[in-house]
C-alpha cells in the first residue's frame, strides 16, 4: 500500500452522507443495535429484549437506520429479521467500538478476546 502526500478530498455528497451514516450511529442504542446484528439476524422482539427496550422504540430506531442503509431486512413468515447491511459498516462499528476501547484500556477487551497485544 502506498502512503498518500496528500489528503484526500472527497465531494460534498460523499461528505453529507458520510456525516450522516455517522449520525444515525452516534445514537446509544443504534449503536448497540448494530453491535447486536453484525453477525446474525435478529428480530425486533428479540434485539428488544437483549436491550431491555420498548418493542416500538427498537422498531423506530431500525427503521432510521434501514433508511441509511446501515441495516438490511430479511422477512421470514411474520417476522422481519435485521442484519447488518454489508462489511463497511460491520468494520466501521468494529473500529469506532475497537478505537474506544483503545482510549479506556491498556490491553482493550477486544485484544483480550483474541490473546493479542498491540
Amino acid at each position: 500500500m502506498h502512503a498518500s502526500t496528500h489528503p484526500p478530498v472527497w465531494g460534498d455528497d460523499v461528505v453529507t452522507l458520510a456525516v450522516e451514516v455517522l449520525r444515525v450511529l452516534a445514537d446509544p442504542t443504534r449503536l448497540q443495535l448494530a453491535g447486536l446484528v453484525l453477525d446474525e439476524e435478529k428480530s425486533v422482539s428479540e434485539l428488544a429484549a437483549t436491550l431491555g427496550k420498548p418493542t416500538p422504540a427498537v422498531s423506530q430506531h431500525l427503521a432510521k437506520m434501514r433508511m441509511a442503509r446501515l441495516v438490511t431486512t430479511r422477512k421470514v413468515g411474520t417476522s422481519v429479521l435485521y442484519r447488518v447491511e454489508n462489511g463497511h459498516v460491520r468494520q466501521l462499528v468494529i473500529d469506532a467500538v475497537g478505537h474506544v476501547e483503545h482510549l479506556l484500556d491498556d490491553v482493550p477487551a477486544h485484544h483480550r478476546l483474541k490473546g493479542v497485544v498491540s
